[in-house]
């Protein structure tokens, strides 16, 4: 490369460097901030936990001030499954869950005898819309020898039919699990974390063709473009995305793992590829570290232009105070359909515990 042309390549990296900055500034002082009126509604939501005798739990992937209210108040911030274990644990007698709407049915289907509320019904996730309980049980029904697994995001009705629950941080070892035991497989409904688990372990497994609208629009040429920029940056990847993106991480994780990768790895600056709630709890965890959003595909104001859950996003602390004041949005569960969607829940934390 000649001397000019390396010159034009340097000035480009500053003026590409800038440019980034200037926008993780601005979406940490959008996310982050809070006036007079967002602290005196915290305080308000605050006083209506205590007299509703109540825990908030909200997952990683929410805005910031629900997590910080969450903290803030003795709750927890997590992924879905220890979210409705700290529910469990806790001697509240009512739950809020700020998530999307299996976290509520998870929460209730482990803590049956308590109130659980959630700032919205109608956030759902697409991995759980793409899993129909009637379609994922005739599928299950179709290959009778196999071992139904299914991922945490999906309906208690999906939990019900299955023999296992699993998280994407115990997966790998539970599989590894299951495969020595030589019964064929079902997989559901996240086909990317499903065929990274069948590479990780030599597990053939039968997988149902689901998919998370955020993590499957992160791309490797947009990644590509800003390890250009930040050639030192580790790239970490959800195994919820592609193969492609996958294949070019330095770490794959759960959003735990990843947050500990942040915190651990040697890298000062890291390219995250999941949903940018994650930020708050990584940029606690790694405050010395620059923390940037893999790129994704789409230019338009929808979820294919971010890397963020829109019903995700319907959690605010609006609707938290509002649930709390009229006690709208209960989690209902059958009884018979509970005790089902327990036995596979349970397997999972049993194993968990001695893995």
């Amino acid at each position: 490369m000649s001397q000019s042309a390396a010159l034009m390549m340097s000035q480009k990296q500053i003026a590409a460097r800038v440019l980034v900055q200037e926008h993780l500034a601005h979406e940490h002082l959008q996310a982050m901030s809070s006036g007079q009126d967002v602290g005196a509604q915290k305080q308000r939501i605050k006083c209506l936990l205590k007299q509703q005798d109540a825990t908030l739990v909200a997952h990683y992937y929410t805005d910031a001030l629900v997590q910080e209210l969450a903290e803030e108040t003795g709750g927890c911030v997590s992924d879905s499954l220890e979210m409705a274990r700290f529910g469990n644990h806790s001697l509240s007698s009512t739950l809020i869950v700020a998530g999307v709407h299996f976290m509520g049915e998870t929460a209730k289907i482990l803590s049956p005898t308590k109130r659980v509320l959630v700032p919205t019904l109608e956030a759902t996730c697409s991995l759980d819309i793409g899993c129909p309980a009637e379609e994922f049980t005739a599928f299950c029904d179709a290959h009778p020898d196999h071992t139904v697994v299914v991922y945490a995001n999906t309906s208690a009705a999906v939990k019900a039919r299955a023999d296992w629950v699993v998280t994407s941080g115990i997966a790998v070892k539970l599989m590894e699990h299951l495969a020595s035991e030589g019964k064929p497989i079902i997989w559901g409904p996240d086909q990317h974390l499903g065929r990274y688990i069948a590479k990780q372990t030599g597990t053939e497994m039968l997988l149902w063709q689901g998919s998370c609208i955020v993590h499957d629009e992160f791309k490797v040429i947009g990644v590509q473009q800003l390890k250009q920029v930040y050639p030192n940056a580790a790239v970490l990847v959800h195994p919820e995305s592609s193969y492609a993106m996958v294949e070019i991480a330095d770490f794959v994780g759960s959003t735990t793992q990843l947050i500990k990768a942040a915190q651990e790895m040697p890298n000062k600056e890291f390219i995250v590829a999941t949903d940018r709630g994650i930020f708050y709890k990584m940029q606690q965890a790694a405050p010395d570290k620059m923390l940037m959003e893999a790129p994704t595909a789409g230019n338009s104001a929808t979820c294919r232009s971010c890397a963020h859950c829109p019903w995700m996003a319907m959690n605010d602390l609006d609707k938290i105070e509002q649930v709390l004041l009229f006690g709208t949005n209960e989690i209902v569960i059958d009884a018979g359909l509970q005790e089902r969607a327990l036995k596979p829940l349970q397997r999972l934390m049993d194993f968990a515990a001695t893995n």
